[in-house]
């Protein structure tokens, strides 16, 4: 008989040990650490010291650290080998409000049977990131358990303010360059493409938040008195935002596509074999057509293709019953998803001025907005892209894909600019998860084999 490999009997420890790991994992998500509330302050401390204290039964060195904000929690670990890997989640959660719409409360976590009989975890956090952070954490647990070591050298960068904007992480990775310093960042926020198929996720689209002003008269006008000479702010800002899509669903501001590339022949094919339809994708939303550019796939406009989306119009009268009234302002909200190489910085810059071009007479803009993040992608040939993929594959028996995500995740071009890394996303999340949402679910599957793929990747990227 052959002896069994460290890996194999790793992934034993694992299947033994599963009923302890949901036990850790339910203490974590008994915690209501929502960071949006200052009210729940004390309650992110609480979280982060569980988690460091769990971490160093395993034998890390692991600290509470303060950011300015919530804090996050720095764990070291060395390994058999030298290369190193920095693993990236977050422990805060979104609030659960509307609370009488879920069926148990938020905080206490339990196993539901769904409807097909499959297991699934339910509480705020069990998906986003709580359950996501274990697998990671229960991986090692088991690494150090049979071994007595990690594969490889190991620094968890798990934060508390994910959920309001990681607004104090960006300066604590600045100021902490040397103890962050790895070989590949390892993010565990994504998801999987169905229930039985892996996915890595390459990349990542950028973003631009704008908001704008269109300002005519001086005061609101009485529309029987001024009506037809008057400019209509909101008539103008109507035409404005009508103009940022030509026929074909491009965005028609000059310039915007400088950097956009189309994707490699054969992730392309790749992509088509996934056989992403509008009646799969939009339908459970009850929509039907995609209306984005022409010519590409549905699962090109989501992942690869860069967007304009307004997400709020406003001005004059907006309350019951009718005023006769011409408004003199008039807002807009929108954001660009960014791809490839695109610059934030030209892409706000071309919106401006397209704005600005489209203005009558007697008719001013001002803008509020933001310099934006640039859109990230991993080399499609990274050998430590290769070596996850073929782990992941490995573990759910089936060819993980890779993907591209629609989202944003500023953090990951932080640990590019910052400490030189590129960001493997691997994460066991699925559609029907309600993230977000009330009653937030993580499959019981996910989070078992998320901790087997785990010990996989690490076990792969080692070698």
């Amino acid at each position: 008989m052959t002896a069994s490999s460290p890996v194999d009997q790793v992934l034993s420890a694992v299947d033994a040990s599963l009923d302890q790991s949901l036990e850790r994992l339910f203490a974590l998500l008994r915690i209501p650490s929502i960071s949006t509330d200052s009210a729940y302050a004390e309650h992110c401390v609480a979280a982060a010291e569980l988690l460091a204290a769990d971490l160093r039964t395993i034998g890390f060195d692991a600290a509470v650290r303060p950011t300015g904000g919530h804090p996050a929690v720095v764990a070291k670990s060395g390994g058999a080998t030298a290369p190193r890997a920095l693993f990236y989640g977050h422990y805060d959660v979104q609030p659960v409000d509307p609370l009488d719409l879920w069926e148990t409360p938020p905080f206490e976590p339990r196993i539901a049977t769904a409807p097909d009989g499959s297991k699934r975890i339910v509480a705020r956090g069990a998906c986003d990131d709580k359950g996501q952070v274990m697998t990671f954490v229960e991986a090692c647990r088991a690494w150090k358990a049979v071994t007595g070591s990690l594969p490889m050298g190991v620094t968890l960068l798990v934060e508390g303010e994910e959920e309001c904007g990681s607004r104090h992480l960006f300066d604590f990775v600045k100021a902490n360059k040397a103890d962050l310093a790895a070989d590949v960042a390892l993010v565990c926020d994504t998801g999987m493409w169905d229930k039985d198929t892996p996915a890595i996720t390459t990349s990542l689209r950028g973003i631009v938040s704008e908001e704008f002003k269109v300002v005519a008269a001086n005061r609101d006008l009485h529309s029987g008195i001024y009506g037809g000479a008057a400019a209509n702010p909101i008539h103008v800002l109507s035409k404005v935002v009508a103009s940022l899509h030509g026929a074909d669903g491009r965005i028609a501001i000059p310039g915007f596509y400088d950097g956009v590339e189309d994707l490699p022949a054969d992730i392309l094919e790749d992509w088509k074999g996934l056989n992403l339809t509008a009646k799969d994708f939009l339908g459970p939303i009850g929509l039907s057509e995609p209306i984005g550019e022409k010519g590409r796939l549905l699962i090109e406009m989501v992942s690869s293709r860069p967007t304009c989306d307004i997400n709020g119009m406003w001005g004059g009268y907006t309350g019951e019953g009718g005023k006769t009234v011409i408004a003199s302002e008039a807002w807009a909200k929108l954001t660009f998803r960014l791809v490839g190489k695109q610059d934030p910085i030209k892409v706000r810059d071309a919106f401006r001025a397209h704005v600005r071009a489209q203005l009558p007479a007697d008719c001013t803009v001002e803008f509020f907005g933001s310099r934006g993040s640039p859109a990230l992608a991993l080399p499609w040939d990274m050998p430590v892209l290769a070596k996850a993929r073929a782990a992941l594959t490995a573990e759910w028996d089936r060819k993980a894909v890779t993907i591209g995500s629609g989202g944003s995740i500023p953090i990951v071009g932080a640990f590019k600019d910052e400490l030189g890394l590129d960001s493997l996303l691997v994460g066991f999340g699925l559609e029907d998860d309600r993230v977000h949402s009330p009653n937030e679910k993580y499959d019981l599957k996910s989070f078992h084999k998320g901790i087997r793929s785990w010990v996989r990747i690490l076990g792969a990227l080692a070698a």
